[in-house]
């Protein structure tokens, strides 16, 4: 089992590869560093590395180890939140080629797996859940805009009185279904992604912490043990940034996401609580996200916290909400429980570009939890940007300003939870 600082995680007993990186020691000079080993930092060096530059990628504990192999396995369409509210600063245009995107960097994904044939548990299947009538009418407004944007793959509008043949509550009023997104085992995808990137000629070091960057138009990349000399840098840290880029991280908020996988569950069980072994996701803010594993197991994650603090107990947090859902399960075990940080921006939609004060150092965070497809996105097109192709598609997002947050390092997270529990009340309505 992969160790980490937190419980363990059902995939990190599941994983089906073991790969090890020593840590950085002495010197190395590279084209391009890159800070991070989750989905963001490996995909970024597979584009680069796939364009002829050479890559050292540096991870300050173990590849996958924080939010790419810790979430629900989700992979849905889209990137961001909401975003029609950029309309004043990109256009109807711009507006359209985000939600296009969106499409892409579940078919990058797709194309990453099958070129590199990754074992990781993919299945095809998703559907939104309603709890109230406003969903329904916005699942509609959705059908009707991907429809209008060609996308290629089968969508179904489901009734209440036909929510049986997606799952087995009697909680959802209906339901929109995608069979261009699906699920898969997130920790399996990361490292089948490090190895595709080791064989391409990246090289990866685990354990290692930068603790500290020389800016200058060659950057110096400092670690305990040694140092990168790089003409680029990228930060890939996600919720784990902490004070490495002090203008990066007051734009994004670590926020806790936690999980738990029940005992394996009996065929007939399985089947009943989700028919069609799809993914499935609620609209509330506190929202709920469930699928089975492949090994027939209920994985049922939400709760994000924005306080900063975790539950004392994960499975007792998780395991009422999960009854609400699925009360045939009272007696059911539960296996596993785990948590991580997300990162969130003020806006909701992923931070990708370079800094002001420093154009050779490109970075990419603020998945909101939808990151699974969204990071593979962005290393897309940090990819295209310091390679010099495509500029376009990487400016579009450099264009949109994410403000900070309010009230600093000690203040922001409590402010924010505080905002939060205003729509959590909303959703009551």
């Amino acid at each position: 089992m992969r160790q980490t600082d937190h419980a363990p995680s059902y995939y990190a007993a599941t994983v089906d590869r073991d790969l090890h990186y020593d840590p950085l020691r002495g010197q190395l000079r590279v084209d391009v560093c890159i800070v991070g080993g989750g989905y963001s930092g490996l995909n970024t060096a597979i584009e680069l590395a796939e364009r002829g530059f050479s890559v050292a990628l540096l991870e300050a504990r173990r590849i996958g180890w924080g939010a790419s192999g810790r979430n629900g396995g989700q992979l849905i369409r889209g990137v961001g939140h909401d975003v029609e509210q950029f309309h004043p600063i990109i256009g109807n245009e711009g507006v359209d080629e985000l939600k296009r995107m969106g499409f892409e960097a579940v078919d990058i994904v797709r194309q990453r797996i099958e070129r590199h044939t990754i074992d990781c548990d993919l299945r095809w299947g998703y559907c939104d859940l309603a709890t109230k009538p406003r969903h329904l009418r916005g699942f509609q407004e959705d059908y009707e805009d991907l429809l209008r944007l060609g996308y290629p793959h089968r969508l179904r509008q489901v009734p209440a009185q036909a929510m049986g043949e997606i799952i087995g509550s009697p909680r959802y009023l209906g339901g929109l279904v995608d069979m261009g997104s699906g699920h898969l085992h997130p920790l399996n995808l990361a490292l089948g992604e490090a190895a595709a990137a080791q064989s391409l000629g990246v090289r990866i070091f685990e354990n290692s912490p930068v603790e500290r960057i020389e800016h200058g138009p060659s950057v110096r990349v400092h670690t305990a043990q040694g140092q990168v000399q790089a003409d680029t840098l990228v930060l890939a840290c996600n919720a784990y940034l902490g004070k490495l880029e002090p203008t990066l991280t007051n734009r994004i908020l670590p926020a806790g996401s936690y999980i738990i996988a029940t005992e394996p569950l009996p065929q007939a069980l399985s089947q009943e609580l989700l028919p069609q072994n799809m993914a499935v996701c609620d609209q509330r803010v506190a929202l709920d996200y469930f699928r089975l594993s492949a090994d027939g197991r209920l994985l049922f994650g939400g709760a994000c916290h924005y306080s900063g603090r975790d539950p004392r107990d994960i499975a007792a947090y998780m395991r009422p909400k999960m009854l609400e859902v699925f009360p045939q399960l009272a007696h059911v075990a539960i296996d596993y429980q785990w948590g991580g940080m997300i990162g969130i921006g003020a806006n909701r939609l992923p931070q990708i570009g370079r800094l002001h004060a420093h154009p050779n150092v490109f970075y990419a965070q603020a998945y909101a939890g939808h990151g699974l497809n969204a990071t593979h996105l962005a290393a897309r097109l940090l990819g295209e940007a310091i390679a010099g192709q495509q500029s376009g598609r990487f400016d579009l997002f450099a264009r949109i300003p994410h403000p900070a947050f309010p009230g600093g390092p000690l203040l922001r997270s409590p402010l924010l939870a505080l905002g939060m529990l205003w729509y959590r009340l909303k959703d009551l309505l």
